[in-house]
Parts: C-alpha cells; structure tokens; sequence
C-alpha cells in the first residue's frame, strides 16, 4: 500500500522539473500579441486616452519613444496591425534613401551610328507640373544623332494591387509607367463666367486645357451629362479612353486628371515636345560595344520632399519603379515587387514586425503595419538622416502640406511628419518637440473611424499638446 504514494511523489517531483527544461529550450515559443505590454505607461496619458469621445468605436493604435534615446514613454495596441494609408510613404522614403543616392536616374542610354536608344527608369519629373527637370527634356532635345528611338522596358501594371477602380478620374490615382510625361495628367484652368451687365454682353466659362494636345478631345457638358453630376467633381473622363467632359461652375476652378497611357501617345507626345521624330524600337545592346549610360536628374530631396510634404502618391510609386532599376540584373524591369521583397528583407529585416507591404504610396488597403514598427522606422531615420534635413522634408505643422493648419503655435512648429487618409483611416506619423527641448517619435494610427474623423484629429491635436507639455 505504501507504493501508491511513493509513486505519487515521484510523478509530482517530475512534472515540477518540466518548466526548467523548457526554460532551457533555447527558441522559445513568441508571446501572442496581447499579451506584449509596453515597458512604460503613463497614467496621464491612459487617462486622456480613456476619456476622449472620439476615440471610443474605432482602434487606436500608439508608440511614442524618445527619438534621440530609443527609450519607449507610451504605447496602445503597439503590436495590432493597421491599415496605414500614406505613412507607407515613410517605408518607400527610406528605401529611396537607402538606394539612389543624391539623385534621380532620369533614363539609361546608348548610341549606336546614327540612332540613341533610351529607355525610362520610372523618373516622374519629366515636364512634371510640381517637380519638373528639363534634364532628360534638354539631353534628348540636343541630342546630335538624327534618330530619338525610345525602348519598351518591363513595368508594372498601371494600376497598385487593390487599389480602388472607380478613383481614375482624381488627380490622386495616376497611371504608373516607365516613362511618365507631364506627371501622367491633364491640367484644366477655368476662369469663373461673367454675367451680362446693360449692354455688355455676358463672358462664358473659358477652360484651358495642358497640355494642349489634350484639348480636342476636352468639351463642355450636355444636359444629358448634368444628371446626378456631383457638383463638386469639375471634369470628368471616360474610364477607357481620353475623352473628357468639364463642367460649369460660378467660380474659377483648377483640376488635374490622369490620362490613360499607352505607347503610342508617348511616341506622340515626345515628338510633339521634342519637335523631333521619335520611334519605337527594341533595346538590344551589344556586350562589349554598346556602352549603357544613365543620365542623372533632379537632386533626390526635390522629389522626397514634395511626397512627403504633400502626399504625393504618383512619385512614391514612381520611386519604387527607380529603385528597381539599383537591383541588378535583369535590369530591364521596373518591378517595384523585387524592391519591396529586397527592402524588406535587407533594409527593414530588424523592425519589430512582418511588414505586409504591396505599394510605394499606400493606396492599396492590403498593406498592414504596426505602431511598434512604424516608430521603430522614425527612429531609424532620426538616426540615420541628420535632424535638420529630416524635418526639412516632412509637412510641418502651421507651414506646409498636410500639416499646415495644425500643430504650430506661438513659438513656431511643434510637429513634423506625414498623414495617412483613406475613408474611414487617418494615421499620424512623426516628430514631436516638446517644450523641454526633447525630440519624441511617434506613430498613432486610427482605423475603422465611423464617420467624420474631424473630432478624431482634434482629439490628436489636444493630447499631442499634452504630450509636448510635459514631457
């Protein structure tokens, strides 16, 4: 009878060993996300949080760290992911850092008798309206051979994997290409119309159309085009072709539109510019005999900066497609697939968390990040960008972009960093100067807002004032 309790003693003496085994194991199983808390919390800051209206049905995502030290002040849900929006910019910026060097290659080339072949490197800024160079323009319009042949080169489709169909007539969702012109889009300038006064007669709504190529297949509405027009929408372009239809409106107006690219209109549209003929042909250089240049464009700040400042989508993907061509071989593709696999796994290997990652702008709602790792970028780049040129190319509160109505008070700028929109989306990311002096990075992000989410940024706005006054 005394076996049975000896047995017993053993069985319990073995199983209290087992924890020390495992301990010994030496890849331990990862914690599931909500059981991952922060090193700190504020209580100050919980209670703000806790007690504002706006944040009370949607998620709310946070990490805010010292930006100098690294040392982590706050966080919420800091391991969820969100839908990003435009803050993917900051992963396509540091990419581009990280990969082009000081400036943009505008196209690759070389000359053989008496025809140069070019082809496009993904440059935007060619005739660009906001960031444009005359550098590609001037080197193909003085170029000494009698024959301009441009070359087809491998490039995504035009159009970002789950990006929204219905958003090609806005100037935010143009085409991506290996050779953009003129950003890809038609500008419309119109003048307000005047009414008739005694026996002055009355003044139309005049539209001017750029580039003027585009103005023959430009014209005014029909009444069949006014029912159910959206009045705030002044020009409207057919899906699959470049036919456009203004609207009138009691006041000037600028609008800019996509145009649907094609080979064809970029043969014209270059010969039309360069007033000299331009051919398609195929890019077949010869090893050993045919030396391939690349011609170097704008300072590469040019084009971080409006991105950034503005949210410019076209050029963060455009920036992708020039980084592509740093890769190696096969250089004769554009795939901003192979840089976003190669920066993930070479550039941002050490953020703390898997990034699903699909475009340079954000567009598309298949990419997903986590505060954590989006303040561990900011903090990276603080460490890697001097301060000052950093700052320089993000919107600043109360002086330009995003930004410009918000975040500065008497004493100047208090917030630098880049927005994220989509519906029912709006993410902040960026830098805070507090008034002690101290530097802080931080990355709120906010999905699933229901509604108007101008409470949700006032409510960011007053506690980010908090967090500026006493830390």
């Amino acid at each position: 009878m005394l076996l049975r309790p000896v047995f017993l003693l053993l069985l319990l003496a073995w199983g209290t060993t087992q924890p020390l085994a495992c301990a010994q194991n030496p890849k331990p199983a990862a914690p599931a996300a909500d059981s991952l808390k922060p090193a700190v919390r504020l209580a100050w800051l919980d209670s703000l949080l806790n007690a504002a209206p706006a944040l009370r049905q949607h998620q709310v995502g946070l990490s805010i760290a010292d930006a100098v030290t690294g040392e982590v002040l706050h966080e919420v849900s800091e391991a969820r992911y969100f839908t990003p929006a435009s803050t993917m910019k900051l992963l396509s910026f540091y990419t581009g850092l990280r990969l082009l060097g000081d400036s943009l290659p505008s196209l690759r080339y070389f000359s053989r008798g008496d025809t140069l072949f070019f082809q496009g490197t993904g440059d935007p800024s060619f005739l660009h309206g906001d960031v444009p160079s005359r550098r590609a323009y001037n080197f193909l319009a003085g170029r000494p051979e009698k024959m301009l042949a441009y070359c087809d080169i491998a490039a995504p489709s035009a159009y970002g994997p789950s990006w929204a169909w219905d958003d090609f007539n806005y100037y935010f969702q143009p085409e991506r290409t290996a050779f953009p012109i003129y950003g890809n889009t038609v500008r419309f300038y119109a003048s307000a119309p005047v009414p008739a006064r005694g026996k002055v007669p009355a003044v139309p709504q005049r539209v001017r159309v750029l580039p003027r190529n585009f103005a023959p297949l430009a014209s005014a509405a029909e009444a069949a085009d006014m029912l159910g027009h959206d009045p705030d929408v002044h020009v409207m372009r057919a899906q699959l072709e470049n036919r456009f239809t203004y609207f009138p409106a009691p006041k000037k107006w600028i609008d800019e539109v996509p145009f649907r690219t094609s080979r064809s209109l970029l043969l014209r549209l270059l010969g039309d510019t360069l007033r000299r003929a331009v051919v398609n042909k195929a890019w077949k250089p010869r090893p050993g005999r045919d030396s391939i240049r690349v011609l170097h464009g704008l300072p590469a700040d040019s084009l971080y900066r409006r991105m950034l400042r503005v949210s410019d989508n076209f050029l963060a993907e455009q920036l992708l497609l020039m980084c592509a061509t740093r890769l190696g071989p096969p250089r004769d593709s554009l795939s901003p697939y192979r840089v976003i696999r190669y920066a993930r796994r070479h550039l941002l290997d050490s953020l703390p968390d898997r990034l699903p990652w699909v475009d340079g702008s954000g567009l598309s709602r298949l990419n997903l990040i986590t505060p954590r790792s989006l303040n561990a970028l900011l903090l990276r780049l603080h460490r890697e960008v001097p301060e000052r040129r950093l700052l320089s190319l993000l919107a600043a509160g109360g002086g330009q972009g995003t930004l410009r109505k918000r975040y500065h008070d008497a004493q100047g700028t208090w917030f630098w960093g880049k927005t994220g929109t989509l519906t029912h989306t709006f993410n902040l990311a960026g830098y805070v100067r507090t008034k002690s002096g101290r530097l802080l990075a931080v990355s709120w992000l906010n999905n699933s807002i229901p509604g108007d989410d101008q409470p949700v940024r006032n409510t960011m706005q007053r506690i980010l004032g908090e967090v500026r006054n006493r830390l």
